[in-house]
């Protein structure tokens, strides 16, 4: 029976849910207690924020048994709307034994002892929760699969794109939205707003990270989150948020100027933009992550700038639960990973100069097909535009 707010099939679950299974077995593990909201949504279908305030786990072992959830009581409605698992356990916050919970779902699947699977690196797994888990279940030994689970997510289905793709066209109207509202004389929050707004009015969820902003002298700060300050005559402003479709994400990035910018502001952009198409032209299948980021950090040595190259070149997206929408894929070096299609990244050039209180974040969210690379959300390769 399909659940009323289900974005998905059951079929298409199950089948996720099947590759994760497989994936436990190879792995050589008994069991896993997953605890990612991102991947009890991906494989379970149950979708809530919820997993990082109250925990939550998906049980299930490497033979043919059903999953289990286990969740707080108050929310068994919001499981019980989107999942297509049957068999769910509640309990009641502060006076119900979480971990004893687990270990009797265990025991009921012929669970007494072995190796678990678990995200030791989630947010929805607090430290203590782990300690507890360890001190509850002693004859088990447990495994970190925040990479091996994160991994199952990184090649999107033909559903999963259809969602990014609106995910993306929300993002563009909230890129609209700045571009048109956009003047000097405005507060950052004001610019916030109207970009927020847009998208909500147009059907965006709501987004994992909060928007990204700043201008003038604050935009040599990579992450900011938008602040009272006023928006002054020829500021650079950057602005960094997602649309989101069902959980699915999909991030815009450009910079703007707040009327005419100064000769160094249009010069530090023309030098990002020449970072991004570098690395845009070596993204294709096949590619080593590590060498997509070289060819865009060799324009900006060219110039004598590769030590304001702070951040990554790009990283994986998808569905994402607050506080974060990374997942495991990182376009960088240090990493031993070459592209496949239906991989969905964002890319972004980003130079941040703080002494000279200058900052440049351009890019956008692409998915990578066969033969291209499409945009699907972002200003990408384009002149500054001076509002």
């Amino acid at each position: 029976m399909q659940p009323r707010s289900a974005a998905f099939s059951v079929d298409e679950h199950r089948q996720r849910f099947a590759r994760l299974r497989e994936t436990v077995r190879e792995a050589k593990l008994d069991g896993c207690l997953m605890v990612a909201p991102e991947n009890i949504y991906h494989a379970g279908g149950y979708e809530t924020w919820v997993g990082v305030n109250s925990p939550q786990f998906m049980i299930f072992t490497k033979d043919e048994d059903e999953p289990t959830l286990i969740l707080r009581n108050v929310d068994l409605a919001l499981a019980q709307e989107t999942t297509w698992i049957r068999d769910i356990r509640t309990y009641h916050l502060h006076t119900d034994s979480v971990p004893g919970l687990v270990e009797k779902v265990l025991k009921e699947k012929g669970l007494g002892k072995g190796r678990l699977g678990i995200e030791f690196q989630s947010y929805a797994l607090p430290h203590a929760m782990a300690l507890s888990l360890e001190e509850a279940l002693p004859s088990f030994s447990f495994t970190d699969c925040t990479d091996l689970f994160g991994d199952l997510r990184l090649i999107k289905s033909p559903a999963e794109i259809a969602m990014m793709r609106q995910a993306g066209a929300f993002a563009k109207i909230g890129l609209e939205a700045a571009a048109r509202t956009l003047k000097a004389g405005m507060t950052e929050i004001a610019l916030a707003a109207e970009i927020e707004a847009a998208m909500r009015r147009a059907g965006s969820d709501y987004w994992a990270i909060p928007t990204e902003l700043a201008s003038g002298w604050r935009s040599a700060g990579g992450h900011a989150a938008p602040r009272s300050k006023i928006i002054e005559p020829a500021d650079l402003v950057h602005v960094e948020f997602a649309g989101v479709s069902n959980r699915y994400h999909a991030t815009a990035l450009q910079t703007l100027a707040a009327g005419e910018p100064s000769g160094r502001a249009r010069e530090l952009y023309d030098i990002a933009l020449q970072s991004l198409r570098a690395g845009l032209k070596a993204t294709k299948p096949g590619a080593p992550v590590d060498a997509i980021e070289e060819a865009s950090l060799e324009p900006l040595r060219k110039a004598g700038l590769e030590h304001a190259a702070m951040m990554r070149f790009g990283y994986g997206l998808g569905i994402a639960y607050p506080p974060i929408w990374l997942e495991t894929l990182q376009i960088s070096r240090g990493f031993d990973r070459r592209l496949a299609p239906g991989m969905v990244f964002v890319l972004h050039s980003c130079l941040e100069l703080p002494d000279e209180e200058i900052g440049i974040v351009q890019g956008g969210t692409y998915l990578l097909n066969d033969d291209s690379l499409e945009m699907l959300a972002g200003a990408g390769d384009i002149d500054l535009v001076s509002a």
